[in-house]
């Protein structure tokens, strides 16, 4: 009862750091990009897809595997929200980063701009459930298989919705490439810089 009680408080935990940190990447991004360039990245319907292709793995988190304390568990509100505020703020640089890619650099209509926003808050939000799980770096504890296929699953369903234009623009498999190898990258980067930043936390208690 103990160790099983301990996995369901890490499990609260991770959800609670991916919610607040995917909180504060989709909603600074959003507002800056209309207070700054008077440009709504992502559509209505956009932000209506995103939470429900968000739902399958949350609810997955319920299953994860984590590892459990050998010591009794309480909240640290200190950690998770300075841990929640990083990973916010470096999903938000990562979205002025396509922003600007798509918009300087590939010259998108604006259309395809959206859906080429789109796909990357919503890869890059599922992928933060991998960075969200584990104090070490991702690899470290397995995830459950349920959590791993929902997310995989979720996220070819937004790929090829964007890839073939079903509810939302069309951008081709070229850029949605693209915007799969950029969030990777960004997701690899944030790992590293989350372990380190986890080392700094402990090190200031």
């Amino acid at each position: 009862a103990v160790k099983e009680s301990r996995k369901i408080f890490q499990r609260m935990n991770n959800y609670a750091l991916y919610r607040i940190a995917e909180t504060i990447r989709v909603l600074l991004f959003i507002t800056f990009s209309i207070i700054a360039f008077s440009f709504y990245p992502v559509t209505s319907l956009m932000i209506v897809l995103l939470a429900l292709l968000n739902d399958a793995p949350i609810m997955t988190i319920a299953y994860d595997n984590v590892k459990y304390s050998d010591l009794p568990e309480k909240w640290n509100m200190r950690t998770l929200l300075n841990m929640a505020t990083i990973l916010g703020i470096i999903g938000v640089i990562t979205s002025f980063g396509i922003l600007y890619i798509g918009m300087d650099v590939f010259y998108l209509s604006r259309d395809v701009l959206q859906s080429f926003i789109y796909l990357k808050l919503s890869v890059a939000g599922h992928l933060t459930i991998f960075v969200a799980r584990t104090r070490g770096h991702f690899w470290s504890v397995k995830p459950a298989k349920i959590l791993f296929v929902a997310i995989v699953v979720t996220q070819m369903i937004a790929t090829l919705i964007t890839v073939y234009g079903f509810l939302l623009p069309a951008m081709g498999w070229s850029l949605a490439l693209f915007v799969w190898g950029y969030a990777l990258t960004a997701f690899v980067i944030t790992d590293f810089i989350k372990v380190y930043a986890y080392k700094l936390l402990d090190r200031t208690k």
